[in-house]
């Protein structure tokens, strides 16, 4: 026996219906429909009729929410309630567009409005609720200082943008000292050694270094490489020349293996060098391993001058036209005075009848960026010095067109060692790649990544990783250092008074003719 179909609530998983996807606005449909009507004994019956259904839309708010709604999600689903009219004709179960427009549109509405205000009540439930201190002001200036600059733009793969929220929301910054911490945790995330935090004490010791003087022991530190002997401790890049260390007999390639009886095997070099540095008078203990021996100094700390040039006229052996003079110019550091300071030099040796040059950059740590620019730039009369890169490739290139240049065509010698870094490595590889200069000595440190120092509005400071570097080769030196043309002697010495007996004695252990010096 045949059920009537206006006396039928139909099971809903008969009825296929398209339903238009309603998004804020929703208002009630009557579905049209293709309902097979089915016998009691499972059968179907062909020809079914296509009819109008009334479907009413029902938001169970205890059950499954489904639809999207822009900055929120609601769900609903739409329940056919069709057994109230059971029994009553299909053409009589119509409802007209006034009613819908009164009654159906103005309940939908208010339903999604109340859904609207539930879900943006969670939202900002759960967003940041409190005002901005001063102490989340400065993590914030902190943050975007590495959002702009910092070089890897993963941030060592994780989202900076959630970080930030995090931080708001679980780090203390009740105080000055919390909000360090804070940021400090935050650098510490990128696993970068060399971006670090500087309170204002150290931020302004740090630009009193790069200006010429400093209060310390007179050493430059690293961390060690794979050339060095051990991975255990900090190794000595390079000692100033007539600092306590060198004084003591520590120069580059020591390693430094406790501080003050502090072992600084898990010690970073930033935390190294506020242990190094101190009063002017106060006295710091090193142990030191030096080849095979090891070393218990104590030094007394002083103020350290970096005056970056030192430069002496050496004569060559021979007489008349076989006579030559070289101008040995050894520059130390790249303060804000080194290219003056090497423009000074080479004019000063020229007046004295100089016809080459030896440019000495063995234990330059670096120093800043700019200044080894320019005293590249001295020496150029054109191509490129370096080029600046990010994770994405080259972002930028340096280079001349010899407008600065003021020794450009003179035979040039340069002298590195494993105390050649940074800045030192910028100058050394563009001149070896321009095929301005040969290189003797040994591979250099291998610092291929440039800092950028920014300061804070409280005084405090940040240096950052911004960039790593490419020789004009597009060598990257970092870990690797710059490989030299050819070795010095064994027992080359460093200082300038020892290196014109090395060029002028041809009896010399050291001697070197200029042949030796000046041909790749």
């Amino acid at each position: 026996m045949e059920v009537l179909p206006s006396s039928r609530v139909l099971p809903w998983k008969y009825c296929p219906a398209k339903f238009l996807k309603n998004e804020l606005q929703v208002s009630l449909r009557c579905v049209r429909t293709e309902c097979g009507i089915r016998t009691r004994n499972g059968s179907d019956r062909k020809g079914a009729s296509k009819r109008n259904i009334l479907v009413q839309p029902f938001w169970n708010l205890s059950r499954n929410f489904s639809a999207k709604f822009g900055l929120f999600s609601i769900s609903y689903r739409f329940i056919p309630k069709l057994s109230k009219y059971r029994g009553i004709p299909h053409q009589k179960i119509n409802f007209s567009e006034e009613i819908r427009q009164k009654v159906y549109v103005p309940l939908v509405r208010l339903v999604v409005g109340v859904m609207l205000v539930m879900s943006l009540s969670v939202a900002i439930s759960k967003s940041t609720s409190w005002a901005l201190s001063e102490e989340n002001l400065l993590f914030l200036e902190a943050w975007r200082t590495i959002d702009r600059a910092y070089v890897d733009k993963s941030f060592n793969g994780q989202s900076w943008f959630r970080y930030r929220e995090n931080a708001l929301r679980n780090e203390p910054m009740n105080t000055r000292e919390e909000t360090y911490v804070a940021i400090k945790k935050m650098l510490a995330t990128l696993d970068d050694p060399f971006t670090r935090f500087l309170e204002p004490e150290k931020f302004k010791s740090l630009r009193s270094g790069t200006q010429g003087a400093l209060t310390g022991v007179g050493l430059s530190i690293g961390y060690p490489t794979k050339l060095d002997d051990s991975s255990a401790g900090l190794v000595v890049v390079s000692a100033a020349p007539g600092g306590p260390a060198n004084r003591a007999g520590i120069s580059s390639g020591d390693i430094i293996l406790a501080i003050d009886d502090t072992s600084t095997e898990t010690m970073g070099i930033y935390d190294a060098a506020d242990r190094l540095q101190g009063p002017e008078g106060s006295s710091v203990k090193l142990t030191i391993r030096s080849g095979p021996e090891i070393k218990n100094l104590d030094l007394v700390r002083e103020k350290v001058s970096f005056n970056p040039v030192k430069s002496r006229l050496c004569k060559l052996s021979g007489s008349g036209k076989d006579s030559s003079k070289i101008g040995y110019i050894k520059l130390t550091s790249f303060n804000q005075n080194a290219s003056g300071a090497v423009k000074e030099a080479i004019d000063t040796l020229r007046k004295s009848g100089v016809n080459a040059f030896v440019l000495d950059l063995r234990d330059n740590s670096g120093g800043l960026f700019p200044e080894g620019i320019e005293i590249a730039k001295i020496w150029l009369d054109k191509g490129v010095i370096v080029y600046i890169c990010d994770n994405r490739g080259v972002r930028d290139v340096y280079d001349t067109d010899g407008g600065s240049a003021i020794a450009p065509s003179e035979p040039l010698a340069v002298l590195v060692n494993k105390g050649t870094a940074s800045a030192s490595e910028i100058l050394a590889g563009a001149l070896k790649d321009n095929k301005r200069a040969v290189l003797l000595g040994e591979p250099t440190f291998g610092k291929g990544k440039i800092q950028s120092v920014f300061q804070l509005s409280d005084g405090s400071g940040m240096a950052v990783t911004v960039a790593r570097y490419e020789t004009p080769a597009h060598t990257d030196i970092d870990k690797v250092g710059v490989i030299p043309d050819h070795p010095l002697p064994t027992l080359f010495p460093k200082d300038e008074e020892s290196f014109c007996g090395c060029v002028e004695d041809a009896a010399s252990a050291c001697y070197l003719n200029k042949v030796q010096l000046f041909s790749r």
